[in-house]
């Protein structure tokens, strides 16, 4: 029998974290860092402002999803969607938790340090909105919105990490991502929608019900694209930027069709599926935009 502390037992806890904070989900802001970064260059990054890059990321998200769980623990266990959960479940302690917050905080400060100033100075107000996510859907349905700055942050902070200075084009492109999450966030949240109306907690869907909501979603969803053509007309991008573009609306398009009727049997392909590709495309057809000029 393994006996606790051992290789074997810190490993599975490692792996229960891991699924605890949904790493694999790093796919939907990572790729938008990248693009930010490439964007700032005007080309490929230097490998080492990638790799500092990509652990500022992988810190802030892993701190900001641990936080989450932790802060939401009691909450979690109340709702029978969340009660299987690491932390509500007695699969990892509140301990080993904190453990893990405490050190993604350090290497995303450590990350921060290692690309600018600004970068390192901008990171303790990452922070204060990482945590302020997690509380915010006791006092205001703008949880969801919250979250959008929270990931906005991706690529803002990957221009900075570049350039050195906050400018027009990254906060085009944050504002890209704010409108993005915000809007698949309200889609997520239909799933809680009776639990949070019975715990008075507060959402988009709690004030809204389903079909305002999937019209607040539709209407945020349409912002981001009016964003992502401003961005190409303000950088002057070309054409694969714009393949981009309307990449990112047929599948939008379609994540809405998928839930048109309320249908949340169907949140999964929605919300999932298709905001992992629309990531990934925008970063890819970004990429050969920015290295065929």
């Amino acid at each position: 029998m393994t006996e606790a502390g051992t290789p074997t037992t810190i490993a599975r806890k490692i792996v229960i974290f891991l699924e605890m904070i949904k790493f694999s989900h790093t796919i939907f802001a990572l790729p938008f860092a990248l693009t930010g970064a490439l964007l700032a260059a005007g080309g490929l990054p230097s490998r080492q402002q990638i790799f500092w890059i990509i652990l500022a990321m992988v810190g802030a998200r892993t701190a900001a999803m641990a936080m989450n769980r932790l802060i939401d623990a009691g909450i979690d266990a109340r709702n029978p969607r969340t009660a299987g959960r690491a932390l509500p479940a007695g699969l990892i302690s509140r301990g080993m938790t904190l453990f893990f917050i405490i050190a993604s905080t350090a290497l995303m400060f450590c990350a921060a340090y290692m690309l600018n100033p600004l970068c390192l100075k901008l990171a303790p107000i990452a922070l204060f909105f990482l945590v302020l996510y997690s509380y915010c859907k006791r006092f205001t349905a703008l949880a969801h919105v919250v979250l959008g700055i929270c990931l906005a942050a991706a690529p803002i902070g990957a221009w900075v990490a570049i350039r050195g200075a906050i400018e027009m084009p990254s906060l085009i492109l944050g504002s890209v991502v704010l409108f993005w999450v915000a809007g698949f966030d309200i889609l997520y949240a239909l799933q809680d929608l009776e639990f949070d109306r019975a715990a008075g907690l507060h959402s988009i869907p709690v004030m809204l019900g389903v079909n305002g909501s999937l019209w607040a979603a539709r209407l945020f969803h349409l912002v981001m694209l009016i964003l992502l053509f401003t961005l190409f007309k303000v950088m002057g991008l070309g054409t694969f930027f714009l393949v981009a573009i309307l990449a990112a609306a047929a599948m939008l398009l379609y994540e809405h069709w998928l839930l048109k009727d309320g249908d949340l049997g169907k949140l999964d392909a929605a919300f999932f599926n298709m905001n992992g590709y629309i990531s990934v495309a925008i970063l890819l057809f970004t990429a050969a935009d920015v290295l065929t000029r």
